[in-house]
Parts: structure tokens; sequence; C-alpha cells
């Protein structure tokens, strides 16, 4: 019979009374860790007297809170992109959102929406409508920046374009004038 290297050692072998001053410990720790608090964090107060006239952050509007007036037949539609900002100089940020209907197959074309939310209102609602489906239009990119909209998209240059292979490549950017969202081509943008 070969011996082994190491000897059997007695505190090696599991008993109940091991897992009763294991519990023991573990309890301690969390009962410990319960009275041991940090302090609570605090922020450094900016200089001067806050305006009792001065906006309240706003949250962006939640796009999840909007019935969208895109026709999606059975299926559900869809946000896929958002971007929020003040696009109107309100002080209160505006969401735009990306959406198209749920299909199975197939790429359906997207909307581009904005939405608003008042700040006694319950939801949010869509005050423009950027991108219509019937534009066929897929959205590849989407950001808000300095009160702009700007997107990156791809589409059809005609009925004739197998709609597996969109053809034309564009961007485009909207800002807020004269109470209108005004549509224009960013500088160095191409079109294929």
């Amino acid at each position: 019979m070969q011996q082994s290297a190491v000897p059997e050692l007695a505190h090696t072998h599991t008993r109940p009374i091991h897992w009763v001053a294991t519990a023991t410990a573990v309890a301690g720790v969390v009962a410990l860790s319960s009275v041991l608090q940090p302090h609570p964090a605090t922020a450094a107060q900016a200089a001067g007297p806050r305006s009792q006239h001065a906006p309240a952050t706003a949250t962006a509007p939640n796009p999840a809170d909007v019935d969208f007036p895109i026709d999606c037949g059975p299926v559900k539609a869809l946000v896929v992109k958002k971007a929020s900002g003040d696009l109107d100089g309100d002080s209160r940020p505006e969401t735009v959102a990306v959406v198209h209907c749920d299909a199975p197959m197939g790429t359906p074309p997207d909307a581009v929406y904005v939405l608003t939310q008042a700040a006694d209102a319950k939801a949010p609602r869509v005050v423009a409508t950027l991108i219509a489906p019937k534009d066929q239009i897929t959205v590849r990119t989407l950001t808000v920046s300095d009160a702009t909209v700007t997107a990156d998209m791809i589409g059809y240059s005609s009925d004739s374009v197998p709609r597996c292979c969109p053809d034309v490549d564009s961007s485009a950017k909207w800002q807020w004038k004269n109470g209108a969202f005004v549509r224009s081509t960013p500088a160095g943008a191409q079109s294929v």
C-alpha cells in the first residue's frame, strides 16, 4: 500500500461545527456592515443665489409613452433610435425618435418624429414628423446637437429598385426656425 506524501489532517474534514462557525462569521459580517455605513455624498453648490424663476431640470420625453401616428397593422411600432436635446430654445428637451413597424421579415421604412412634453402633461406627444414612412427611408444614424437634428439615411431612387438594395445614401439636418423644422443638407454631405 502506498503512503500519501501529505499526512491526513484533521482540520481538512468538514463537520457540522465547521458549518455553524462559518454561518456565524458570515452573519456577523452582514450585521456589522449594516451598522457601519459611509457618510452620504454631498455635491458642491454653485456660488451665488439661484433664481426663483430658473427652470427645474426637465427630463426628455420617453418614446415608450407615445402612440405614434404610424399604421403597423397587427404588429407594434418599434422605437429603434432616439436622441434628445433642446431643439426650440425653451430650456426643455425634446426627443427625436426613429420608429418603424416591428415586421417579422424585411426592412420596414423608418419614420422620424419629434416629441415634447409640457411640464404639467402626463405623457409626451408628437409635434413634428421629420420623415414619414411613405418616404421609404432607413435611418442609419441619428444625433441631436446644438439644437440640430442630423441623420444619415439610405433609400431608393425609384420604385423599380429592389427593396433589398437601397441605392441612395444621404444626410439631412433639421433646425427649428420661425415655428417649423427646416430641413437642409449638412455641409460636406454627399448623395450616392
